[in-house]
């Protein structure tokens, strides 16, 4: 069993003053509203069209409805005393064809929510690129298109003029590692293509667009403080022999190294074999458009990660070994409940001396909630956060640069290809009725940020 702090009584003065609390959610899981006012198709407009992709055939075409209730919702975000509320921008809200004509309609609701949540005393916090590329650009190769650096870099130069007078905190991109994994290699994800000659150009251009984006931003607003976040699994080794852990550091070089050391001007990690064809890619001057110094890097952790050697799975020559076979508790999208994980994630991203200051942008947990009398005690997810707010205070304590923490998520969502299935909100939605119930993990976190 390792360290925590469970002798504390967990407490939020133990962070310090200036440490960051908040919730986070994204526009194409809560929004809604696909075809309203101007908005054009995204990837996973399409995606979710085509049958078996998506868990029980469900679509985002009205999820919790929060392009209509957004004012409700922030509502409850200021009754729970949540302070910071991320959220992102539809690049197909703001620019239906991805480029050219800005669809004023969009910038109007999203200067609403932003003027709402200062009106609120709550500080927004907004993401550019959540996953919602238009589809309009996908048929024009999406992310395998080196032409998306222009693209991107107008969109984040609208958002930049429309919404930074107010907005101070900015994330680049979520999670590049996923969204160019099950988006363009595995194919679960939007817009559903596959193989290596997909996955390869599209790691490179949102690299690209990363840097690009940070550095639009800085341009323009030089006194935001701008990020970019990463998806991060903590990853251990199956046994101690040396093709086992020779097969966890691969992996760890896909999962949680490759962006960070590629946009802190590392270059791509060289311990899997297939990033060296990258270069394919790559012009000129490349290294020097790839790196961008963030204020702060986000990382997203839910979880740890035991890995194998496989010599059969092509490329990384590795293959996680899953946790329901390993007779450990998981929560609904069968993923470890392994709270020092988190630590570990932490200490990991720390150990850059690129890396100035870590925001834990998601953390949160899916567990099969049950409503009785108007009441969801939700006891494994309450659990699964003190024990993970325990392990941050842990390595805030020794001495790492994590200044803030944000709870994945506000409601529950559309969570991609699972569907409607997996509840990680602090909030219950009858998806039905669009009644809203704060779980027991919402009135507890609204306690301790009291």
């Amino acid at each position: 069993m390792e360290p925590g702090i469970e002798n504390y009584k967990l407490n939020k003065d133990l962070f310090g003053d200036d440490f960051v609390w908040g919730i986070s959610t994204a526009a194409p899981q809560i929004e809604g509203s696909c075809d309203s006012d101007g908005r054009g198709k995204s990837v996973w407009d399409v995606f979710t069209e085509i049958k078996g992709k998506v868990l029980n055939g469900d679509k985002p075409t009205t999820t919790c409805d929060f392009y209509n209730r957004y004012r409700d919702d922030i509502t409850l975000v200021k009754q729970l005393n949540i302070p910071n509320f991320r959220f992102s921008i539809a690049w197909p809200r703001i620019m239906p064809s991805g480029t050219g004509n800005v669809n004023q309609a969009g910038i109007d609701y999203y200067n609403q929510i932003i003027n709402y949540c200062l009106e609120l005393g709550i500080e927004p916090w907004v993401t550019i690129y959540h996953w919602d590329l238009p589809y309009a650009l996908e048929q024009k190769g999406g992310w395998t298109n080196r032409e998306i650096v222009n693209w991107f870099g107008n969109y984040v130069r609208v958002c930049a003029d429309n919404f930074g007078d107010r907005v101070k905190h900015w994330m680049v991109m979520n999670e590049p590692a996923v969204f160019t994994g099950a988006g363009y290699f595995l194919g679960i994800h939007a817009p559903g293509r596959t193989g290596i000659k997909n996955f390869l150009p599209a790691i490179h251009h949102s690299v690209l667009c990363m840097a690009a984006g940070g550095k639009i931003l800085r341009e323009r607003l030089p006194d935001a403080e701008i990020g970019t976040t990463f998806s991060c699994s903590y990853i251990e080794p199956y046994s101690e022999k040396d093709k086992d852990v020779a097969a966890a550091k691969r992996a760890d070089a896909m999962i949680n190294r490759l962006f960070i050391e590629a946009v802190s001007g590392m270059g791509y990690p060289d311990d899997v074999s297939v990033f060296k064809e990258i270069e394919n890619y790559m012009l000129p001057g490349d290294e020097k458009l790839m790196a961008f110094d963030f204020d702060f890097i986000g990382i997203q952790n839910y979880t740890r990660e035991i890995v194998k050697s496989a010599f059969w799975v092509p490329y990384i020559g590795a293959k996680l070994v899953k946790a329901e076979d390993r007779n450990v508790p998981i929560t609904s999208m069968k993923w470890e409940v392994h709270a020092p994980a988190i630590y570990h994630a932490i200490k990991q991203f720390n150990a850059y001396p690129q890396v100035k200051k870590i925001i834990i942008t998601e953390n949160g947990a899916a567990f099969p909630d049950v409503v009785i009398n108007e009441v969801v005690n939700d006891t494994e997810r309450l659990t699964y956060l003190q024990d993970h707010l325990s392990q941050v205070l842990r390595a805030k304590n020794e001495g790492c640069k994590v200044a803030g923490y944000f709870v994945w998520t506000l409601t529950d969502n559309f969570e991609w290809a699972e569907g409607y299935h997996p509840r990680f909100g602090l909030i219950y939605i009858d998806f039905s009725t669009q009644q809203r119930i704060i779980k027991a993990s919402g009135h507890w976190y609204g306690d301790f940020l009291k």
